[in-house]
């Protein structure tokens, strides 16, 4: 892999005297077991006890696409000493614990939403995506994945229903079978620029990797006919580097994408409701039965989405949770940490002299 830093990486490493030959980027993660590849090697890593004992949570600890400082042990392995500070990150809602974010690709410059059309396309979940992309300060590009199987009339009813849904929204659409619609992909890709696919599971993530890879580097499996549903190929996430230097990262298919403590993300992803806001007559509106409030009139008048209203508010009623989670289990970890620390000096204060 080239060693083209970003300009935050490249600056970080200078401020702390970090040699660029000890700097490399997690591109391979299996459970607290890395792959890092440096400037001429790839090598097997594992975490400091400092990493790991001084962590917060899951999200403080490596994960694909973050730079990292490390010392070589021998020809094959490596310890890494730090994680550097992330441009951008791309996490959710853990799964099953409140408050709590699980961390799924870190420097990602732009996310590439994969659905496909029929069984897997949802706008509702798409401006979830967008969301998520958004918090973490990466850029969302739609790709509506296999369009062999639909007339280019119905592609284009599905492409117009996004755009209505989501102003200014990038598309492009293709197919994996006929190769139609990668010569736009392709050029969307920069040098050096890191590129992750998103997606449920089935809907053609891995296998578009490999046709921009030109090799079977990934599994793929189809979607199951009996349920509609895909099945889980991708199962760790990995990295990889193409022709032109353009990086991407593969993810596994995920069907629970809960979003995170970020307001201006679903700003962001619902500008047309955020540019109504300032006309409300009160700054506080929740926009549900307020007097004044412009976004009801725009739906009144049908200038504004039923269902694309109905999404935001259910987003909205979800980051607003899990805020209030996240504050309270931030207390508790504070109220703990302060009991401990109290323990202690009583432990010492008794110790006899």
């Amino acid at each position: 892999m080239k060693q083209q830093l970003p300009v935050s990486i490249e600056n970080y490493s200078k401020e702390n005297n970090i040699s660029t030959a000890e700097l490399a980027r997690v591109i391979t993660v299996h459970k607290e077991r890395y792959i890092i590849q440096s400037s001429t090697s790839v090598l097997k890593a594992e975490i400091t006890g400092n990493i790991r004992f001084g962590a917060q949570s899951a999200a403080d600890f490596p994960t694909v696409g973050d730079w990292v400082h490390f010392v070589p042990m021998d020809d094959d392995n490596a310890i890494i000493n730090e994680v550097l500070p992330r441009f951008s990150k791309l996490e959710r809602q853990a799964v099953g614990k409140h408050g709590d974010v699980q961390l799924i690709a870190a420097n990602v410059d732009v996310a590439f939403i994969v659905q496909a059309v029929g069984h897997d396309f949802n706008p509702n979940r798409l401006e979830r995506y967008f969301a998520v992309c958004y918090a973490g300060n990466i850029q969302p590009f739609l790709v509506l994945s296999k369009t062999d199987l639909v007339s280019e009339t119905e592609c284009k009813t599905l492409m117009d229903e996004v755009k209505n849904r989501i102003r200014n929204i990038k598309i492009i659409a293709i197919s994996n079978e006929t190769k139609q619609g990668f010569n736009l992909l392709r050029n969307e890709l920069e040098a050096r620029k890191t590129y992750c696919f998103l997606g449920s599971s089935g809907v053609g993530k891995s296998t578009i990797i490999n046709h921009l890879l030109n090799r079977e580097a990934l599994e793929t499996r189809s979607i199951s006919e009996s349920t509609s549903k895909g099945r889980h190929t991708t199962s760790h996430r990995e990295l990889f580097v193409l022709e032109n230097d353009s990086i991407v990262i593969d993810t596994p298919g995920m069907r629970e994408l809960g979003v995170t403590d970020s307001a201006d993300a679903l700003e962001m992803t619902f500008d047309a409701i955020s540019d109504l806001t300032s006309d409300c007559r009160f700054s506080d509106c929740s926009h549900t039965n307020e007097t004044g409030c412009a976004v009801l009139a725009a739906l009144e008048r049908g200038e504004l989405s039923e269902d694309a209203y109905e999404n935001y508010l259910k987003l909205k009623r979800e980051q607003e949770h899990f805020s209030s989670t996240l504050y309270e289990k931030r207390q508790r970890d504070k109220e703990f940490g302060k009991m401990i620390k109290s323990v202690l000096k009583e432990k010492k204060r008794s110790k006899p002299k």
